[in-house]
């Protein structure tokens, strides 16, 4: 076997030891059925191109006998190196608060699971095990990036806004199309659309189903229910329509989320990376030839009620503040959770109806940051950057960036800067007991919700992230082009230069 052959074997040992470690993680982290069937669905093909990859990049698996040399390197007389190995000799270490924070869950731990949630929510990791956790999903988007994967595609999930016509007649020009395909193995497909198709005009009109038989059997139609209870049952997720479809799929599927491949039709396009006009080729490619999948963080975002107190005059003297990061953070009795949401773009929480601004207190981890008096307050993904993000001020920001955007909406200060913080942070919104006003929270512009004084938002990295299909001929995001596209970004005429061969021709 030569040496690029041997490299070739290597990575593909290192990936599918990745993959079937990051399934793993999945199952013990989802009940059974979100997991079943994961590993019949999925292959790793690898390019010819990736054979020839450095070996100095690639990890050796020492059972084949190919290990890295051992180091010659002698001890020396650093200072640094020297406490290093005596502190690694020490049997007894001395306590470190900073220690002890990083592996305390990051906000109240609820006395009873809400909702019968079988897995665990974000908010209630250590910081190590967040950091870890956001850690490994960067590493596996990376890793994702260079791989293409052919999906045992079965069962197609098709996605439009149901109130655009236009759209629909979309819709049924596709599932017509994807009624009379075969995937490789030679079986038909099956079209899942959505239950509102069942009696609209338009997707049946021709009555098209009549023409064949077997189409009335693989035709089948998904609710809401279905998406948040088997979201295994679709292999991929077809979306005609615009960034606000997207978003749609992304609030439908809270946890486990099929690739998603978006068809531009909609107004802007940040997310929508592939051309209706050739979907029949686009689809039929990549069900034959795999798709490059890049994974999106998303947050999760959890309403903390606060738990009103007997006494009156006890519960007005009640601070946020002390209860969140004072000597009560660790009471479980003062407030309780009431729903969470997995958001792709931002949480936002504003003033609502109140004439008067809104009064937020801002928590990161285990430190209260300030108190923000504004109209409201948008905390947006990498990926919400172009939202509200955008609209108030805040940073764009490229969706490989492992960050938190945090912008105030018109803040009633000078002094208050849009800031960019780690993904790996906690963050708590909360309305003090002593405002004057309720907040209104919105989760993608959803589930809106009101937030009485006492009640809080906690924000955190979210453990399921959007995989979004990517073109394979265009391996990463072509995120730069779609601002410039868009939102015209530094779009200006160019300014001339000079003309030295006639200020030569003056000078004489």
């Amino acid at each position: 076997m030569s040496s690029n052959d041997q490299s070739g074997e290597d990575a593909r040992e290192d990936a599918m030891t990745l993959l079937s470690s990051e399934m793993q993680d999945m199952e013990e982290a989802h009940s059974n059925s979100d997991s079943e069937g994961l590993h019949e669905q999925l292959e790793v093909i690898f390019d010819r191109k990736n054979s020839r990859r450095r070996r100095a990049s690639i990890i050796s698996d020492p059972r084949n006998g190919h290990q890295r040399p051992g180091s010659a390197r002698s001890n020396t007389a650093c200072f640094v190196h020297t406490l290093l190995s005596q502190r690694a000799r020490e049997d007894t270490h001395t306590p470190n608060p900073a220690g002890e924070a990083a592996q305390r869950p990051a906000d109240k731990v609820p006395d009873t699971p809400h909702n019968g949630e079988v897995h665990r929510q974000s908010r209630l990791l250590s910081k190590k095990q967040l950091s870890d956790m956001a850690f490994n999903i960067r590493e596996l988007s990376k890793r994702l990036g260079h791989l293409r994967l052919l999906i045992k595609v079965k069962n197609v999930f098709i996605l439009t806004k149901a109130r655009d016509q236009k759209l629909i007649a979309h819709t049924r020009e596709v599932t017509k199309w994807l009624l009379q395909q075969q995937n490789a193995d030679g079986q038909l497909y099956t079209v899942w659309v959505e239950d509102t198709m069942r009696d609209n005009k338009v997707f049946h009109n021709g009555d098209f189903l009549q023409l064949d038989q077997s189409h009335q059997d693989r035709i089948k139609y998904w609710n809401n229910e279905l998406c948040r209870k088997k979201p295994q049952q679709f292999e991929i997720v077809v979306a005609l329509g615009g960034d606000g479809t997207v978003l749609y799929a992304s609030w439908l599927f809270q946890r486990i989320v099929p690739p998603v491949m978006s068809f531009a039709l909609g107004s802007l396009g940040f997310l929508t990376k592939f051309d209706f006009d050739q979907y029949q080729k686009t689809l039929t490619r990549a069900f034959s030839e795999g798709v490059t999948v890049s994974l999106r963080l998303r947050f999760e975002g959890t309403v903390m009620r606060s738990r009103p107190r007997d006494d009156v005059e006890e519960h007005q003297l009640r601070d946020l503040i002390e209860e969140l990061i004072g000597d009560d953070r660790d009471k479980a009795d003062t407030h309780e959770p009431m729903g969470t949401h997995n958001i792709l773009n931002d949480i936002v929480l504003d003033r609502g109806p109140s004439a008067t601004m809104g009064t937020i207190e801002v928590f990161g981890d285990d430190e209260h940051f300030t108190t923000v008096q504004a109209d409201g307050i948008a905390v947006a993904t990498p990926t919400g950057s172009t939202a509200y993000n955008l609209t108030a001020g805040g940073s764009l920001c490229h969706p490989d960036n492992p960050v938190i955007l945090l912008t105030a909406i018109a803040p009633h200060t000078l002094s208050f800067r849009p800031i960019i913080l780690p993904d790996t942070m906690v963050l708590r919104l909360g309305v003090p007991y002593d405002a004057r006003a309720s907040c209104w929270a919105s989760f993608d512009g959803k589930e809106r919700c009101e937030l009485k004084p006492g009640d809080y938002v906690t924000i955190s990295a979210s453990r399921f992230p959007f995989p979004t299909v990517l073109p394979l001929d265009r391996r990463t995001e072509d995120w730069v082009d779609s601002i410039s596209r868009t939102l015209n970004w530094n779009n200006r005429q160019r300014q001339k230069a000079f003309d030295d061969a006639k200020a030569s021709k003056d000078d004489k």
